[in-house]
């Protein structure tokens, strides 16, 4: 890291940080909707199901995204779509409110992928301009 020279300290543009912000806000939405639904709202049977562990694999992104890494945002767009898959087939096959909670799932896949795209994009946008600028800098006056 270049911590002497300020201009290569990464200081997120408001758009990335945003877009952070939106997509720890989904990922944790997924979290406590998926808990909530197998072991409150519409369990699969009477008092809760297992289904409530496939929230398990959203909680490793979760550090990750907390952490503002960037590898994190490119899987978690993979992942996600195991999810809306999942929204997808209850929205069609389950009886209310399962099927509205799967409706609510499937938006905030939506949310999280649209957010971690953008976050790379724009992120990698400002680390582009940043090395122009720093390139700029470091030329010597003529």
């Amino acid at each position: 890291m270049n911590a002497s020279n300020p201009s290569l300290q990464n200081t997120p543009s408001s758009s990335v940080a945003l877009t952070r912000i939106l997509a720890v806000g989904s990922l944790l939405g997924l979290i406590l909707l998926g808990l909530a639904w197998e072991l409150v709202l519409a369990p699969v049977r009477p008092g809760g199901s297992l289904l409530a562990l496939k929230v398990v694999p959203l909680c490793f992104p979760l550090i990750g995204l907390l952490k503002n890494r960037m590898y994190t945002h490119r899987w978690v767009t993979l992942l996600v779509w195991l999810y809306f898959t999942e929204g997808v087939v209850r929205a069609y096959s389950d009886r209310p409110p399962g099927n509205y909670l799967a409706m609510i799932e499937i938006a905030l896949c939506l949310l999280l992928f649209a957010s971690s795209a953008m976050h790379i994009r724009w992120r990698f946008r400002d680390l582009k301009r940043n090395a122009l600028e720093a390139a700029a800098d470091a030329k010597p006056a003529a």
